[in-house]
This record gives structure tokens, sequence and C-alpha cells, in this order.
């Protein structure tokens, strides 16, 4: 159970908690009861008081002692009898029932039930399925008019069919003016039967002389000022109080009071949610209307209009039933259970259910915060954006907290005229979510920078080992990334601070900072290693202690640096080497001219042949060739070549040189021969007596 305030009236939520599976035996049940304390906590006013899937309609016998609801799936009918509180029976049908109703006359369900399902109409009794006929179109609801046992039906059809209960057929039907027809009803009193239109009109029948008797035009009464109509509406429900009143729900959310007498609507409330009224009901011990969309359930009063109270469940409804002079209400939504609802304000609680009242008093203890129906609560920000700041002191605005509450008919009209466009970026910003909820389920790539990309890549590989070891750890906590720091950011994003790879100082540092790196990256696996291991254990025989692999380490990024300082000194030289080849390509060569020495004659380019030949072949192969020709031959061929004359005499200076070094050397090996003799012992003198 569950307890709610609205307009400080109290609301008992009797529906309200965890179901327990069918499949259950009664002793874990029992067992959950003791220990969840929502379960214990539930009410389960009516036993299996929901469907499969989902309850589509619910109605109460007039005498109150059967509830009949109708859901899916399959399509079924379930009745439950409220003097055993539990299900009486089920049936399962062919197709989906619209609309269920009791025979009017006896109010019992041993007499009489009809059931409307798309082109059929099926009737049940007592003891089963008595009798099924097919309809000529497609009904959507119909009405019994207990005097002359008729059935009307209407639906996607102009016409308003009879079928005759007691002379089994149809009788002549009633035409409207209408093309279709949605909902339709009968006056308790005199009968009167009323239909309501797709156009927004209601028609009104007297069944004696099958005359129509009045139209209402509902459509133009609904729209009043500060009304935004999106479309033209349409009766969506409709229901008779007495002899004189009638309510009339449209699909737009308006709701009209009539009285039968006047074409004008008496009141026309407006639920502001734009939804089409599923159900009206009236409870006359305090003159309320109950109407119903999809969304919301509110109770006002008929003849001011003021809201009484709300009941908004968490999914949405189909149809609402009062329990006849009570203040417990039923509701069939979609969901597989059917609420219940109990208002002490409205009236006592049923007969068999009269031990609520004494609950209610147990629950006042936790009462939720006031809502306040028909208010927008704006804040200052929101007066200022939509230029309503001057409102501030009046009336039209009430203070509330850190905020005010402002008449919603208001909000709407100004918030149209500040932003006529609201709907169509509420549109692009739903899209906008759909799209970023589809992406996150695809694979997510990490986004490298433009600027030092390879560095960002080695701080991410090395962040998720980090984060990995300390994931093992009991107690291991991440250290926060560069890539995260805003005092790093620049690095990442401005083009002046990319890494040159190609550098000097890079090359010969990386690989320090490449050894250090794995040497950290080493540790913290040791450390995680070492956190499975005692303290007090020994380091094991014949393991390496760390100060060996520190120095095998650092000897390694030693070499590493000889390597790439021999690289850069390599590439210094053959730079320097294509520079001086393209200095080459650039010189132009001109003819060189020789001026003959004075005194000397010129004799044959074969002379010059051989010299040139000379200048080419080594040392030893220019003794060889002057040999024969002795000292003139050396002579003649230094003829005009200076070059060859310096060669000879320095061969014959570097031989007397190394005739010198050799005597030399020979002297000093007669001079060691002595020394030798007396480091042996041979030549000691003896010592003196």
């Amino acid at each position: 159970m569950q307890l709610s305030s609205v307009n400080d009236v109290k609301i008992y939520n009797l529906s309200h908690g965890k179901s327990l599976p069918e499949w259950l035996s009664d002793r874990k049940k029992r067992q959950l009861q003791k220990k969840d304390v929502d379960v214990q906590r539930r009410i389960e006013l009516i036993q299996d008081f929901e469907m499969p899937t989902v309850s589509t309609s619910i109605k109460v016998s007039g005498d109150g002692n059967f509830i009949l609801a109708t859901g899916t799936y399959k399509p079924r009918i379930r009745c439950y009898d409220t003097h055993q509180l539990s299900l009486k029976f089920e049936r399962c049908l062919d197709s989906d029932v619209k609309v269920v109703a009791f025979d009017t006359l006896s109010d019992d369900y041993s007499k009489l039930v009809f059931l409307h399902c798309d082109r059929y109409v099926e009737f049940h009794s007592q003891q089963g399925h008595y009798y099924k006929t097919r309809i000529p179109k497609f009904g959507r609801d119909f009405s019994y008019h207990s005097p002359s046992c008729d059935l009307y039906f209407v639906g996607t059809s102009s016409e308003v069919f009879r079928l005759n209960l007691e002379q089994g057929k149809f009788l002549n039907s009633l035409q409207t003016d209408s093309v279709e027809n949605n909902v339709c009803d009968i006056n308790p009193v005199h009968y009167l039967f009323a239909t309501g239109t797709s156009e927004g009109r209601v028609e009104c029948w007297d069944p004696r002389d099958r005359n129509r008797v009045g139209v209402l035009d509902c459509a133009l009464s609904s729209v009043s000022e500060g009304t935004q109509v999106q479309g033209l509406p349409s009766v969506s429900a409709l229901k008779f109080n007495g002899s004189l009143s009638m309510a009339v729900g449209t699909s737009t959310g308006q709701v009209l009071l009539y009285d039968l007498r006047s074409s004008q609507p008496l009141l026309v409330k407006d639920k502001f949610y734009n939804l089409p009224i599923k159900s009206l009901n009236f409870n006359n011990q305090l003159d309320l209307v109950v109407s119903a969309d999809s969304k919301i359930i509110k109770i006002w009063n008929k003849d001011t209009g003021k809201m009484f109270t709300s009941i908004q469940p968490q999914t949405n409804i189909n149809d609402v039933c009062l329990y006849p002079n009570s203040g417990m209400l039923f509701t069939a939504n979609e969901d597989p259970k059917m609420s219940t609802f109990y208002i002490p304000a409205l009236g006592p609680a049923p007969r068999w259910c009269s031990f609520l009242d004494n609950l209610t008093e147990e629950l006042e203890e936790s009462p939720e915060s006031t809502v306040y129906d028909d208010y927008k609560f704006v804040t200052r920000k929101d007066l200022e954006n939509l230029g309503l700041s001057h409102l501030v002191g009046s009336s039209l605005l009430r203070a509330y907290m850190h905020g005010f509450f402002m008449d919603i008919r208001l909000y709407h009209k100004v918030k149209g005229m500040a932003n006529p466009f609201a709907y169509e970026e509420y549109r692009k910003e739903k899209i906008r979510q759909k799209i970023d909820e589809s992406r996150t389920q695809r694979v997510n790539i990490q986004k490298l920078p433009k600027v030092n990309k390879e560095l960002a890549l080695k701080l991410m590989e090395e962040g998720d080992e980090e984060a990995g070891l300390a994931s093992r750890k009991k107690k291991g906590k991440t250290l926060p990334s560069i890539l995260g720091d805003d005092r790093f950011k620049v690095m990442f994003e401005n083009p002046e601070y990319q890494v040159d790879e190609q550098s000097e100082e890079f090359r010969l540092l990386n690989p320090i900072v490449s050894k250090v790196g794995k040497k950290r990256m080493k540790k913290l696996r040791l450390m995680a290693a070492a956190q499975q291991v005692a303290e007090d254990e020994e380091e094991p025989e014949g393991r390496a202690s760390s100060e060996e692999e520190s120095s095998d380490d650092d000897k390694s990024w030693v070499e590493e640096v000889r390597e790439q300082r021999r690289l850069l000194r390599q590439e210094d030289r053959d730079r320097r080497r294509q520079e001086r080849k393209e200095a080459d390509r650039g010189t132009v060569l001109l003819p060189q001219f020789y001026q003959i020495r004075a005194g000397e004659e010129f004799r044959s380019f074969k002379d010059v042949s051989r010299k040139q030949k000379l200048q080419k072949a080594s040392l030893e192969d220019r003794l060889r060739l002057e040999e024969p020709s002795g000292t003139s031959a050396t002579a003649d061929s230094a003829v005009g070549s200076k070059q060859l004359t310096f060669t000879l005499q320095k061969s014959e200076q570097h031989k007397k040189q190394q005739r010198a070094e050799q005597e030399h050397h020979e002297e000093r090996k007669k001079l060691r021969r002595p020394a030798e003799h007396l480091s042996s012992g041979r030549g000691r003198p003896r010592p003196l007596l």
C-alpha cells in the first residue's frame, strides 16, 4: 500500500508493491513475506486481480457483487466475486473485447452479460457462452435499452444498428448525419439515446418514435480563449448523470458539461494534456466529476471546475470504474496488474473490505509532498526568458521555494508567443538523443590529439597497463594521466610543441627515456607480484639481484647511445659528401694550359702519356720502370714533372731513415742481453762472510 497526498486529499494505492509469482508454493511465499518488507506491506485485496499482459476494460455490477475485467493475451474475460475476494471464473475468447456490459434490468451476473468483439457480439450466462451473432459493420460501442430489449451499436458507419433481443433480429437502423460514430449512451431516467460523432457533434434520439430530437456542436464549444487546437475535436467519451446532465469528452482533452435544456455548455474543463478522454464518471454525493485520459485521472467539482484531487499511475490508463457508493475505484492499465485506489474523502470503504478504514490510519506517517495541478513551476531565469519578470509580486505568480507557480494556460500561451519554433527544437533534440544512444552501442575508438600523436598513444598504453596492475591490488590507486591535465593541454594542441624525432637531441635521449619507462613498468609488475609473497620470504637461489639487472640495463642503454652517436656521425659525413658532390656539379670545368720550361724542348706526346702512367703507378712500379735507365733515365723522365722528382727523392730519404732505425734497434738489443744475464742469477756476486 502506498500513500500520497494531492491537494490535501489522501490517496491509497492498494495494488502497490511486489507481486509474487504464481509458480511459487505457499511455503516459499510465506518465507518471502517474512524476509521482504515490501512484500509484508503489500495488500492483496482481491486474489489474482491481474491479466497476463494488458487489461483493456473493467466494470462493476449494479449490486457490487461481481467485477468483470477483460484483457490479453490471449483475449479473455475474468469475473471476480467480491464476497470471496477471489477469481470466480475465466473464459478465453476469439478476439479482443472492446466493451463489456451487464443486463441493467437485473444488475446481476446470474442473468446476462454482453461482450462486444469487433464484428461480433457475444452473450454469456452463468452456465457459459450462450449466443454469438455478427453485426453489419465494425463496432466501437453499444448500449442496452432495457424497456424494449434493444441493443444499439455504433461504429465505422453513419448508421446506428438496433438488435432486438426479444424477437432475435435486427430492426431498422437510425441514420445519422456523421461519417462515423465513436460512443453512445442511454439516459437511465427517460431513456434518451445519445451518440458522439467523429465530427465533434452529439446527436440525441428518442427510442419511442426513432426521431432525432437535438444536435449539440461540441467541437466549436470546446475551443475557448487560450486553447491550443491541433485538429478537429471528436467526441471520445459520453456519460449521462440524472435526467438533465450530460458530460462529453473530446479527443483533444476537454470535458464539457451540458444541461439538456441548453445548447451551450455549462462548464468547459481542459486537462492540458491534449490526450483523448477515455472515461467519465460522476460522484453524486460530493458533486464531483471523474475524468480520465491515458495519463492521469482528475477529480473536480462539476459546478465550479475546481480541482479536488488527481491520480497519476505509472502506466497508461485504458478504463476507469467507480465502485458504487464508496471511495474506491479500479483502473485497467497497460500493465498486467489492475490498479485499485481508495480515497476516504470520496466515501467509505465497501462492505466487503471494511478493514481498510483501520489500515489507512497506519499509513499516514510518510505522506508525499503536495502537488499543484493546473499550475506550472518556473524559476526567475524562466521568467526572464519569457519576458514575465514584471509579474513578480502580482496575483498571477505564487511564490514557492526558489521559484513561482503560474497558471498553466498562461504559461502555454506566453511560451508559444516567445518561442514559436519550440516544437522543432524539441524534435531535433530528441533525434540527437536517439543518435547518441545508438552511437554508444558501437565500438568506442580513442581519439588521438592532432599534435604529438605518438606520445599520446604511448601515454594511453602506459596508463592502461598501470590501471591493470593497480586493479589487481587491494588498495591500488591510479595516478592522473598527463592527457587529462589542463597544464599539459597546450602540448597536444599547439604545433610548436611537436616532438622532432629526427633531431639529434631526441635520438640521443630516446634510449634513456624508453629504458626508464621499461624499468618503471617492470618495477610495477614486480611490486604487484611481491604482494602475493610474504615480506619475510628470502630471495630464491639462482635468481639475479636487482642491482645486477639494473647494471645490465645500464650497459644496454649505453650501447644504444653509442650506436646512435655512430649513426649520427655517419649521417653527418654522408651529408657533407653529398654537399661537396652537389657543389662540384655546379662548377664549370675549363681547359687547362701548360707552359714549357725555359731551355727545354717538347719532344712528343708519348713522353706525356708515359708520365701520366708513372703518376698513376705505385712507387715499386715506378722503380721497376726506372731501373734500366739509371740516373739519366730518371733525369729525363723528370722533365716537365716536378711531382715525379719529389717522389723519388722522398723514397731515398725514407730508405735511409729506415736503415738508421734498424741499426739503432740492433744496438738496443745488444745492450739488453747483459741485463737479462744478470737477472737470471748467473752473474750474481757472492755475499761476504
